[in-house]
């Protein structure tokens, strides 16, 4: 018999502290890794729905990547475990978690549940002490983490940026690359892409290639299982009706 390991990974951007950017990087890094192949669910956590908004003008505008979104419940995360086995069965590869920055209790069942947890920071004392807060308590539960530098001042060499990141360094692990404060992010939000979408070419997208490549080399996947190679040559009719189907698993 083939050995068979599920591709389903997961990835969960968390940070107590508001206006750190976890909402457009988690569109953004979901409309990379799908663009790169992998079949992507992103769940929005917060209560603000911000995620699933922008889930809503991505469905209108029936873009070619297709990144299902949908709302996950708080009374739904004690069940969590068995929900992402029930979206790797639905052919799913990868889940992109959008947290709640004050919700302690949730937000813990997440961190226990990711394979991945990135903290995104602005290059302020303040941003970088509330996510050295929540650095401690991913790093008791015993998760792979990294902080992801965010809104940095566009100029290369910035002092700003550079003791921010030191900082965080010092802290634990630096993701790569670190984002620069581009109106492109929250013009591509605005319009339901992802910014690899909205302007291709553009720096903003070469940083989120950069990042989303950096955190797939984290999750490093073992091994393909054999269905997903059929899966791959499958006509896009039936794995769009995949999708479709994996909508009744996540409300489940």
């Amino acid at each position: 018999m083939d050995q068979w390991v599920s591709l389903m990974r997961s990835i969960a951007f968390l940070t107590q502290k508001g206006g750190a950017g976890k909402t457009t990087l988690a569109a953004s890094l979901a409309v990379a890794a799908a663009q790169s192949g992998e079949r992507v669910i992103a769940l929005d956590l917060d209560p603000q729905g911000s995620l699933a908004r922008w889930g809503e003008r991505r469905a209108a505008a029936k873009l070619p990547f297709n990144v299902m979104v949908e709302p996950l419940e708080r009374d739904r995360l004690q069940r969590l475990r068995a929900i992402l086995d029930g979206l790797a069965g639905a052919g799913f590869t990868l889940a992109v978690f959008d947290t709640a920055g004050a919700d302690g209790p949730a937000v813990r069942l997440v961190t226990e549940a990711a394979d991945l947890c990135l903290l995104p920071a602005r290059p302020t004392r303040l941003d970088v002490e509330a996510t050295a807060a929540t650095f401690r308590a991913v790093f008791l539960a015993k998760r792979k983490a990294a902080f992801v530098l965010n809104q940095c001042p566009p100029t290369y060499h910035s002092s700003r940026a550079g003791d921010a990141a030191k900082g965080l360094t010092e802290l634990g692990v630096l993701a790569e690359p670190m984002l620069s404060a581009r109106m492109d992010y929250q013009d591509a939000i605005a319009a339901g892409l992802g910014v690899t979408e909205y302007a291709r070419g553009g720096r903003a997208a070469q940083e989120m290639k950069t990042l989303w490549n950096w955190a797939r080399a984290q999750l490093d996947p073992k091994i393909v299982a054999p269905a997903e190679a059929k899966n791959e040559r499958e006509p896009k009719a039936e794995r769009a009706g995949e999708h479709r189907s994996a909508r009744h698993v996540a409300a489940a």
